[in-house]
């Protein structure tokens, strides 16, 4: 059988649980990546937002087409529990880290439509901050130095802005052009 294009690549998918995360760690596994899956939503321990797709679910869907999918719970608003996942990986891998995908969000209930910013709940405003741009630097903060130790890898950053365009709330248009 022919080797897959990512056969022996390392991926850490930060925010894999659902949507652009889960698709784009399933395909890394398509291609024979070992994908470390990560978020906050296990099973037994449902999102706070009543979701109920895991990181379990989404490592075995990457196994399933091929790669080796490793479930890791990683609240990444936390540099501890961050950093112990590098630790992990860098441990596992011999030091590999060949992809890192930021694609974390979890501001879905946190965007108030038709409400002047000022008028909106402050700390649903900075929680998506912290959701949305401070995990992609907690992440980046402690990934990037395995690929800076081998000279080689790759950082995805995924959002949905594209343009600096006002999108109808102030909290999620920073979010969405800041990454």
């Amino acid at each position: 059988m022919d080797k897959k294009p990512l056969e022996g690549k390392v991926a850490v998918v930060a925010g894999a649980t659902r949507g652009a995360g889960r698709g784009i760690a399933v395909m890394l596994g398509a291609a024979g990546a070992t994908v470390y899956c990560t978020g906050r939503s296990v099973r037994g321990e449902a999102s706070d937002i009543g979701r109920t797709e895991t990181i379990d679910e989404t490592a075995e869907m990457v196994t399933a087409r091929g790669g080796i999918g490793i479930a890791v719970r990683t609240d990444h608003t936390s540099p501890e529990q961050v950093k112990a996942l590098f630790e992990r990986v860098e441990k596992e891998q011999d030091g590999r880290l060949d992809i890192l995908v930021n694609d974390i969000w979890g501001g879905e209930n946190l965007t108030h439509w038709n409400t002047p910013f000022w008028e909106q709940p402050l700390a649903d405003g900075l929680l998506m901050q912290e959701r949305a741009v401070r995990t992609h630097l907690i992440t980046s903060y402690y990934g990037v130095p395995m690929m800076i130790k081998r000279k080689e890898g790759l950082i995805i950053e995924i959002t949905d802005g594209s343009t600096y365009n006002y999108r109808g709330n102030v909290y999620y248009s920073l979010a969405k052009i800041s990454p």
